[in-house]
């Protein structure tokens, strides 16, 4: 690889950001589940959130992501 040229695989700026947004929300969601008092609810939805987004982790298209990050934001509203 030539210097200053970036891997094929390397994120768009665009792309990092949402990484980023997602990143955020997630431990945003993992935060606000600490704070159920009920030990069985925690674990069904610290189960629930690990498995959205294992189940969305290889979304790419930017319209979709957007999707679902609006769909997650409003549920937490």
């Amino acid at each position: 690889m030539a210097a200053g040229r970036l891997p094929p695989a390397a994120l768009t700026l665009r792309q990092f950001l949402r990484r980023q947004q997602v990143l955020q929300l997630y431990r945003k969601i993992l935060r606000a589940i600490r704070e159920v008092p009920a030990e069985a609810d925690r674990h069904y939805l610290k189960d629930w959130a690990r498995e959205e987004f294992r189940r969305n982790k290889d979304a790419t298209e930017e319209v979709r992501i957007g999707n679902l990050w609006i769909f997650i934001c409003c549920k937490q509203a």
